[in-house]
């Protein structure tokens, strides 16, 4: 997969927090967890009450568990939570975590003209340009410049020292740092990995005309993402030409390219 051949997925980051991180709040708890899971509020607290159990997927593979291994005989069935395998389930694991944040938190500036309707978290350094929409919960990094004239919709986290430029419209995506997404582009339902850059008029597409899931290869067979809406997968490192539209559910590996005015129609895969 093209994020995870290039960091570990305990070290990718979900709402500008790596999922080791996440991890940490619940050993302080007791808990042990499986290093890929994503877990939930609630089903933590029913594992924490139940004793000794453990929490498994509907596979049964353990998520978390109370003691130094997991009891396959004492089971308890997640209800949300979840082990992240491919990388749209990073997307599910962001719209759970971003879009529960309840608390704003302003350390870098916003300009008057900008309109923010949700919860915002702005690192420090960043500025928030005039014309800016921001609209559910979103959450940014430090060193980013959002703007001038764009539109961030939530569930939606970008990394640190990120360029989100004019005519841009982000809706429910994850953007690692360092990315750029310049300008009159948009980006839907997507994963961008560190040091992106789309260029001018790239298009990811989210949405089948038949509104059905969205399929995506894997190892040569087409796999149910489980999503009505995805866009695109991007590795560390991919550029994109002028003008490039991408078809639901396509993957760009890391350090791959895209011509001016090409269409996306099958992954893009490189040497990694």
């Amino acid at each position: 997969m093209p994020l995870f051949s290039t960091r570990a997925i305990e070290d990718f980051a979900i709402g500008n927090i790596l999922l080791r991180d996440h991890h940490a709040a619940f050993a302080g708890q007791g808990l042990r967890t499986h290093p890929h899971a994503w877990l939930v509020g609630e089903d933590v607290a029913r594992l924490s009450a139940s004793g000794s159990l453990t929490l498994v997927d509907p596979e049964g593979t353990p998520l978390a568990w109370v003691g130094e291994i997991p009891d396959a005989g004492k089971q308890l069935f997640a209800a949300h939570s979840f082990l992240i395998v491919h990388p749209w389930d990073l997307l599910r694991a962001n719209e759970l975590h971003v879009g529960a944040l309840h608390e704003t938190r302003i350390e870098g500036e916003i300009h008057p003209n900008a309109v923010v309707e949700g919860v915002l978290q702005l690192g420090p350094g960043s500025r928030i340009l005039p014309g800016v929409f921001i609209e559910g919960n979103v959450v940014i990094g430090a060193n980013c410049k959002i703007g001038p004239n764009c539109y961030l919709r939530g569930s939606t986290s970008i990394g640190d020292r990120c360029h989100i430029g004019n005519a841009v419209e982000i809706k429910n995506s994850l953007i690692l740092s360092g990315t750029n997404v310049g300008h009159l582009s948009y980006v839907g339902d997507s994963v961008l990995g560190e040091k992106v850059n789309l260029g001018a008029g790239t298009m990811t597409s989210n949405l089948r005309h038949d509104g059905k899931n969205h399929l995506s290869e894997v190892a040569g067979a087409l796999v149910d993402t489980g999503r009505r809406k995805f866009g695109c997968i991007a590795g560390d490192g991919v550029h994109t030409g002028i003008n490039t539209a991408i078809y639901p559910g396509r993957k760009l590996w890391p350090g791959t390219s895209t011509r001016p005015g090409e269409i996306v129609q099958r992954d893009v895969r490189g040497s990694l």
